[in-house]
């Protein structure tokens, strides 16, 4: 009985010396693109603070971002070189979860590992340039600009950019559903039918994810972002179709069921 609980217990230590050795990988890219973003950090400031100028209070130099503490500059420094080189070691860090997964996939699913890299790391970035092209201009404006630029404004340089970069993270991870109902269908948890099922639920919970990321009463700024969050789900019900788990996959992968 023992020798087969030290045989059973086996694989988990393996899976988990896995599991340690992809986390340690992907922590060291992370910190690699931290270092690269780190000499950026100026550049990187300049184009969070691009949305200011659509507003009329910065054209009217009433409008300044200043540090509220001590240390607000270098700590807010440490979170741009973060969250930049999390974008940066993105395709790498997917690279090493794939790695992590692929073992347990079919020989047949193996061959996705190039699109859902590519696919992921690009739906990313498509997200995060949706957002600050579309989103914040006339979310920013009317924020800033909601008395018609008779008060003058100070904004704490840490909560203007961390809410400016929240945003951005937020719409680059919801830009990652077709990929997650892609995933999820080849695993056999969705498919394209329950997709379709639960299509008003989804809708609901789009205009809802727009309500709480975009954080105005402007009907037309979240209607801007809901939707694509909509069309990004009725994508991915379309891939979830395109990828569903057909009889002949079953049988080339040896699991008939």
């Amino acid at each position: 009985m023992t020798k087969l609980n030290a045989g059973a217990s086996a694989p988990i230590f393996d899976h988990l010396e896995e599991l340690r050795r992809r986390i340690i990988y992907s922590l060291l890219f992370l910190v690699v693109g931290a270092g690269i973003a780190w000499t950026k950090v100026p550049q990187i400031i300049l184009l969070l603070k691009e949305p200011l100028t659509y507003t009329n209070l910065y054209k009217a130099d009433k409008l300044q971002l200043v540090a509220t503490g001590l240390t607000e500059q270098l700590i807010f420094s440490f979170t741009i070189a973060l969250w930049a080189g999390l974008a940066l070691a993105l395709p790498f860090i997917l690279h090493q979860i794939w790695l992590f997964i692929a073992p347990g996939l079919y020989p047949n699913e193996r061959k996705y590992g190039g699109p859902f890299i590519v696919g992921a790391g690009l739906s990313f970035v498509a997200g995060i340039a949706f957002c600050y092209y579309m989103i914040l201009p006339p979310m920013v404006k009317f924020l800033v600009d909601f008395l018609g630029g008779t008060v003058g404004a100070i904004f704490s340089i840490g909560q203007y950019m961390g809410q400016i970069i929240t945003l951005l993270i937020s719409f680059g991870l919801c830009f990652e559903i077709p990929i997650l109902a892609v995933i999820l269908t080849r695993i056999g948890i969705v498919n394209h039918m329950l997709l379709g099922k639960v299509r008003k639920y989804a809708f609901l919970v789009c205009l809802i994810l727009a309500a709480i990321i975009t954080p105005t009463p402007d009907p037309i700024n979240m209607s801007i972002a809901a939707a694509p969050l909509y069309l990004l789900y009725e994508l991915g019900v379309l891939l979830s179709r395109v990828f569903r788990v057909r009889p002949s996959d079953a049988l080339e992968s040896g699991n008939p069921t």
